[in-house]
């Protein structure tokens, strides 16, 4: 069953799937996932695209988004998790693979993301006082 897919705009949005730790690095791509708290489980997935300057000048990463958006339309609505928030991160070579190879890289990452253990979320380090601290001359 295909659905539609909707779009993660705020940067706040691209932090929390950021912060959920669930993500998989493919040749062509990275993909990090979230599953959403806020939204009914049934909702439809949602989806962000980024690529950062290492990918390349305006033209490549612009071409990379294309290419990210395209292989996002075609198997998110039929492989995406209803409920769960999708990231798709550019690499070097996302401009350049072949779509066939792009296609295989974002079926390969949703298998793994979803059969993932829930990472839990990162301790607090302590602050510890400076030596001396608190200590009394007796």
């Amino acid at each position: 069953m295909a659905t539609a897919v909707g779009r993660l705009t705020q940067r706040s949005e691209f932090l929390r799937v950021a912060a959920a730790r669930r993500k998989w690095a493919a040749p062509g791509l990275v993909l990090q996932a979230c599953e959403r708290v806020d939204a009914p489980a049934e909702g439809p997935p949602r989806v962000g695209f980024t690529a950062t300057r290492k990918v390349g000048g305006a033209v490549v990463r612009n071409r990379a988004r294309r290419r990210l958006r395209a292989v996002a339309a075609a198997i998110l609505p039929v492989r995406g998790q209803p409920g769960w928030d999708y990231v798709l991160i550019a690499r070097d070579g996302t401009a350049g693979r072949p779509f066939a190879a792009l296609l295989g890289d974002l079926q390969t990452a949703l298998d793994r993301v979803a059969r993932a253990r829930p990472v839990p979320p990162a301790m607090p380090t302590p602050v510890l006082a400076p030596s001396g601290a608190g200590m009394s001359a007796a």
